[in-house]
């Protein structure tokens, strides 16, 4: 691996007293400049078209090169496309740049205290299906311990008019916010805290909006 084959002659071998090793390195970036090349222009080559555009030895020469490429992060590889036919490989996949949710003022994960102000900052987000964020929140005292949410931690909100029951959920109580467990008993809406410290909310549901449902909690050590 890293030598090129000369026909006619030896591994290793010299030509006019120059030696036939390649610097360490060039083969691995000839296999993936023509890799990618071919798969740029849609069309995927074999491991023997690689090995004979190159002129490399072996076929599993070309098969330790590509997979040290993957390890590299350089090549993707997936199933083969075609009977006999090893196309498994792709040029990586670019993820879609995060989007940006502001940091919105703080939220009583206690009784409620603080509803939401101006624009802190913004938080980069990784899209991800079904579970997009819309705004994040900072809460504040900890009735919501038992279900993991700390004072201090982050919240990361999808904005929804409403939540299934057992959802954890950011609700505004005569515009204050808080951060609770949604629970629905018939046509009562209960807010439940996770630490029995604190009281159940029954809030007036014409008081009470919801405001969305918590997708994710962020928390810096």
């Amino acid at each position: 691996m890293g030598k090129a084959k000369i026909p006619g002659q030896q591994r290793g071998s010299a030509v006019g007293g120059a030696s036939t090793r390649r610097p360490r390195g060039e083969t691995r970036s000839r296999v993936y400049r023509y890799v990618a090349d071919r798969l740029r222009a849609g069309d995927p080559p074999s491991v023997r078209e690689i090995r004979d555009a190159l002129g490399l030895g072996a076929t599993q020469t070309v098969q330790a090169h590509l997979q040290a490429l993957v390890a590299e992060g350089r090549l993707e590889q997936e199933p083969a496309t075609a009977r006999g036919r090893a196309r498994g490989y792709r040029l990586p996949r670019q993820a879609p740049p995060p989007q940006m949710i502001p940091l919105l003022g703080g939220v009583q994960a206690g009784l409620p205290n603080l509803a939401i102000e101006e624009v802190e900052a913004y938080l980069p987000v990784a899209a991800r299906a079904g579970s997009d964020a819309d705004f994040a929140l900072r809460v504040r005292g900890d009735s919501m311990r038992d279900r993991g949410i700390l004072d201090g931690d982050l919240v990361l909100v999808r904005r929804q008019p409403n939540a299934d029951d057992g959802d954890v959920v950011v609700a505004l109580v005569e515009d204050e916010a808080t951060v609770k467990t949604l629970r629905r008993l018939g046509s009562v809406v209960e807010l439940h805290p996770a630490n029995p410290d604190f009281p159940i909310l029954r809030p007036d549901p014409a008081a009470m909006q919801l405001l969305g449902r918590v997708v994710e909690v962020r928390r810096r050590l």
